[in-house]
């Protein structure tokens, strides 16, 4: 019974720092999403709630495409930064996904018009750094320390 337990722990501890493998084509950019896919993880609705507005995208899209799509909060963040940078409709980039996921983000990127090494990839890595880090950051929150100057 012992045995049993131990296993079924490891298993749940396994699957919860596994990790995707973006195929990104830049090892830092694809930590970079799995960091950005953990913390994501811990509050998905501040997550939803953050992208529709950074990309006014509707939460609903973002829901199709956790749901329907089985994409992880990495790959939701990632495909609207390249419909952004590209400047290809989210729906467009989403085709782009479903018909080649197998081959890796890198390859998403570059039939959007990301090509490897452009000012547009540079710019996809230091946004990805950007989100990683802010989100590191703010992890312990602020509860009671409000920067509020409004005195009332």
């Amino acid at each position: 019974m012992k045995k049993i337990l131990f296993v079924l722990l490891s298993l749940v501890v396994y699957s919860a720092s596994a990790q995707i493998d973006f195929n990104t084509g830049n090892a830092q950019l694809d930590s970079d999403l799995n960091t950005i896919n953990a913390n994501a993880s811990a509050n998905f609705g501040s997550f939803k709630a953050d992208l529709s507005v950074i990309y006014n995208v509707s939460e609903k899209k973002i829901d199709y495409m956790r749901g329907s799509l089985n994409m992880a909060a990495g790959e939701i963040y990632i495909s609207l930064e390249i419909s952004k940078l590209s400047k290809t409709p989210i729906d467009d980039v989403l085709v782009i996904y479903t018909n080649n996921k197998s081959r890796g983000w890198g390859y998403i990127a570059k039939q959007a018009g990301i090509k490897p090494g452009s000012p547009e990839f540079h710019q996809l890595k230091n946004n990805a750094r950007s989100k990683k880090n802010k989100k590191a950051k703010n992890k312990g929150g602020s509860k009671g320390k409000g920067n509020s100057k409004v005195k009332g």
